[in-house]
């Protein structure tokens, strides 16, 4: 996170914020440069030639339009077809995506479905259109697994069919291996490896690039004896960045060259990698340095261990219902059948004090609903909710402090849960000081801890949420 990927892609499209400009170089888009385009020239190649899938879902989508009427637009405007005919290719390409009862789907807003339905409904969007260019930024973060195996299908087809080339950023190196035929390794602002997915997996040639690979899980290794080694410190800030090659510090290969002079993309084996000592790195000979901390084995609790514990959340037949709202004369004065969304029906189960329980299901199937129950975000229906010993059903305001203070959530979108007006430190510290939970006088020493155990520095505790970067704000939340 904070490499820079994202604000690559802004430049394509000229999305970048106020402050934000390219300072040299070209963006060269079939034949044309794309640099310095403005108004009308840049409007026509936006949805049409260019398309995005934004990273957040909900900033692509504007809140006071029906879904309907926001991928209408982008037939209307590009290939100047009637509503009927853009209707009924928008419904079609909901359905390419998976999108459940599309028709009526178009017909909602932004917030009444899932937040894998918004992301569902970005993607057709950007494919309406069948671009020439397609930039996705972590497009499959919001998607359950079946959806986003559809949908890495359909970009591999469209790729096929239509010769569309596609920029796919991603932190998933997984779905990077299956739908990507080049790879571009970024950090800190630089690229500094690129090669065919094959070579970047099979024969990596920068140490960052090789660290990023060693956190990956093996396919079939076993849990309990294997480790996974992160890559020490963390990204520099970019107006801290270290003179000559930006990865030094973390570097296990480090030497004097390499903090005096910045390294060259050069081409070694059919790779262009930005490092001194490409030709003299072994991946195979490498062994974690002493900066890496290991976790220690049997550190988690094991299973036999929590079987016996006292549940610290119990669920019986939990119930959570959404009133149909009709526009029919009888609907309006009350009259009509009373009808409702039944987002959670008979959810029971119980969490021991010590483990995790993994609650998993496709989009749209309940899952955020059932959690914002819980946390007193919305009021249950029906069933009863205890936890730690206290009947949780009711309205949040009868909970005590203890109460709110010991549940707590990490939500889905961090954009939705950060307050854009205060600082990364303020947020973190609100609850500290809301709690008391400590001193006043302490309160920054335990943010700044709190940052570096997410991989951030005390710079970040004055940075408002729109200068991170998607990961960095989920780190935060």
């Amino acid at each position: 996170s904070g490499c820079g990927k994202s604000t690559v892609a802004w430049s394509i499209v000229n999305f970048l914020g106020a402050n934000g400009y390219v300072k040299r170089g070209k963006i060269l888009f079939q034949g044309q440069n794309l640099v310095g385009k403005q108004g009308e020239e840049l409007r026509q190649l936006r949805g049409d030639q260019i398309a995005m899938v934004y990273q957040d879902p909900m900033q692509a989508l504007n809140p006071s339009l029906r879904l309907g009427e926001q991928m209408n637009e982008v037939l209307t405007v590009h290939r100047g077809i009637s509503q009927e005919e853009a209707e009924q290719r928008s419904i079609e390409m909901l359905e390419r995506v998976y999108m459940p009862d599309a028709a009526n789907v178009m017909k909602r807003y932004p917030h009444q479905i899932s937040g894998g339905q918004q992301q569902r409904v970005v993607i057709a969007m950007a494919l309406l259109n069948n671009p020439a260019l397609l930039i996705m930024d972590e497009p499959t973060t919001a998607l359950d697994v079946t959806v986003e195996a559809a949908v890495l299908d359909l970009i591999a087809e469209l790729r096929r069919d239509f010769d569309t080339a596609i920029m796919y950023i991603s932190h998933n190196l997984g779905v990077v291996a299956r739908v990507c035929t080049s790879v571009g390794v970024m950090y800190a602002g630089e690229m500094v490896e690129r090669a065919s997915v094959e070579d970047i997996f099979a024969n990596p040639q920068h140490p960052y690039t090789q660290g990023l690979i060693r956190c990956v899980p093996k396919l079939g290794s076993d849990k309990a004896g294997s480790v996974l080694y992160p890559i020490p410190g963390r990204v520099p800030a970019p107006n801290a960045r270290p003179g000559g090659c930006v990865f030094g510090p973390r570097c296990d290969y480090v030497t004097d060259e390499c903090r005096a002079e910045r390294p060259a993309l050069r081409t070694i084996n059919n790779t262009s990698v930005r490092c001194h000592l490409a030709e003299e790195i072994d991946p195979a000979a490498w062994e974690p340095s002493e900066a890496v901390e290991l976790p220690v084995a049997g550190a988690a609790p094991a299973l036999s261990d929590t079987a016996d514990q006292a549940p610290i959340l119990t669920l019986n037949k939990l119930q959570k219902y959404y009133p149909v709202v009709g526009t029919s004369f009888k609907d309006v004065f009350g009259m009509g059948e009373k009808r409702y969304v039944k987002a959670v029906e008979g959810a029971s189960f119980s969490v021991a004090k010590g483990s995790t329980l993994g609650v998993v299901g496709e989009s749209g199937c309940g899952k955020s609903t059932l959690i914002k129950t819980i946390i007193g975000l919305e009021d249950a229906t029906g069933g009863s909710a205890e936890f730690m010993g206290f009947d949780i059903t009711g309205d949040l305001s009868q909970r005590n402090l203890q109460l709110i203070q010991e549940l707590q959530m990490v939500f889905q979108n961090p954009d939705s849960t950060m307050n854009p007006s205060y600082t990364v430190g303020q947020q973190i510290a609100r609850p500290m000081v809301r709690f008391g939970t400590v001193p006043k006088n302490a309160v920054r020493g335990e943010v700044v801890k709190l940052l570096h155990a997410m991989r951030l520095g005390e710079n970040y505790y004055d940075r408002l949420p729109r200068q991170l970067s998607g990961g960095e704000k989920q780190r935060v939340g």
